[in-house]
């Protein structure tokens, strides 16, 4: 038995690989590990063992797979422009199909259908916001420990989707916003920042109540028929919107991306937008303001931002637009080591690559961080001191520009 699910990799996309090996230099845990299993062009060549039928879907290949990041830096490296991020989806959901353990229930559980219900993410948001509240985070064992890291949590727990906001001053469109599941309630204080700069530039903001998940945690965590279905949910969600409004990079990339997942997903992908690279546009055709300023600030660039998007400029013209200075942290993007739910199955790892991030920005010299991406900013404020500031780009333009 080779692949049993409607995501495997197919034998053209693997055939695409010409085992060139220039992935092997950016990929992070090969840079840990020195193993060639560890590399992309280690785990293409167990896929196209088993899409041979020389081996079965085990432990082992699910191992191999498992330890992947799933950053995309290799896509970036690529000379056949090998669609890796796809491929490692649909190798992850061969091995939640064809190695079910209790696991693969708890992931399904959680990525693909607790994290679909507003209700479920709500009431989650409360126990967690309760439990800062008590200050018992600091005392909770292993990786939940890690809820230090998260911003506090407001109670009442706010809810974007099914609201509407009016734009100031002379209206130049109307865009749709996904509101998503744990960045509604646990960085509220981004959507806020995004919604209020796009009514500065004129746009009415709707985030439609029938919404859900962008399904990037389900993909990624081999859920694969959840995320499909969450797809389909918000390709009819955001239907007649000609421009969808992204302020996660995890989610902006998986969205831009849905032509895999859903019909009508082609569509609604050419729609999806960053919120990074709408306000970049918006700065640059003036219809929003330029603060003065050269304050220095690091800048560390999510990987479904910079790899899988291609988006580093626009981050650092906003932050200028801001009155900063952005002050590079890595040249070579290399992950943080979050990964979403990656942190949690591979603490170790995701450690390893932590502390190494949070090296660099040490270096600058500075207490002030960029992240467009919250699985990011949480892994950097775990490991930076607790009087650095990690922020989203557009929330400091947004801070910025009320205080003029």
């Amino acid at each position: 038995m080779a692949w049993v699910t409607d995501f495997a990799p197919t034998t053209v996309e693997l055939n695409a690989c010409i085992d060139c090996g220039l992935c092997l230099p950016v990929c992070p845990t090969f840079g840990v590990t020195g193993d060639e299993s560890a590399s992309p062009r280690g785990r293409i060549a167990a896929m196209r063992a088993v899409d041979r039928r020389l081996v079965e879907v085990d432990e082992r290949f699910a191992e191999v797979m498992g330890l992947c990041l799933q950053c995309r830096a290799c896509e970036v490296a690529c000379p056949s422009l090998v669609q890796f991020g796809r491929l490692m989806e649909g190798a992850r959901a061969e091995v939640a199909a064809q190695l079910p353990d209790w696991r693969t229930v708890a992931t399904r559980t959680v990525f693909g259908r607790a994290i679909a219900s507003r209700s479920a993410v709500v009431l989650l948001s409360w126990v967690v916001g309760a439990v800062q509240r008590m200050h018992l985070a600091s005392v909770l064992p292993g990786s939940a420990a890690k809820a230090t890291a998260l911003r506090t949590i407001p109670l009442p727990v706010p809810t974007t989707a099914g609201h509407e906001w009016l734009p100031e001053g002379e209206p130049i469109g109307t865009v749709g916003f996904l509101a998503g599941c744990v960045m509604d309630q646990w960085y509220s204080d981004v959507h806020t920042a995004v919604i209020q700069v796009l009514r500065t530039a004129g746009y009415r903001v709707v985030a439609p109540k029938n919404q859900t998940c962008c399904g990037a945690l389900a993909a990624h965590e081999g859920a694969a028929y959840d995320a499909a279905k969450m797809a389909a949910q918000n390709v009819e969600a955001f239907d007649g919107f000609d421009l969808v409004v992204v302020d996660s990079a995890g989610c902006s990339a998986h969205m831009k991306g849905y032509g895999h997942w859903a019909d009508g997903g082609d569509d609604l992908a050419s729609r999806i937008i960053d919120a990074n690279e709408l306000i970049a546009t918006l700065l640059d055709a003036d219809l929003l303001p330029h603060i003065e300023g050269d304050t220095p600030i690091a800048v560390q660039d999510p990987c479904h931002l910079r790899h899988a998007q291609g988006i580093a400029e626009e981050p650092r013209e906003i932050l200028r637009a801001a009155g900063y200075s952005p002050v590079e942290t890595d040249p070579a993007g290399t992950c943080c080591g979050a990964a979403g739910a990656y942190q949690l199955d591979h603490p170790e790892m995701s450690a390893i690559l932590g502390m190494a991030k949070s090296t660099q920005v040490r270096a600058t010299g500075l207490n002030l961080v960029a992240s467009a991406n919250p699985g990011c900013e949480m892994q950097l404020k775990a490991h930076l001191d607790s009087g650095t500031v990690v922020a989203h780009p557009i929330e400091l333009y947004w801070d910025a520009l009320r205080s003029r």
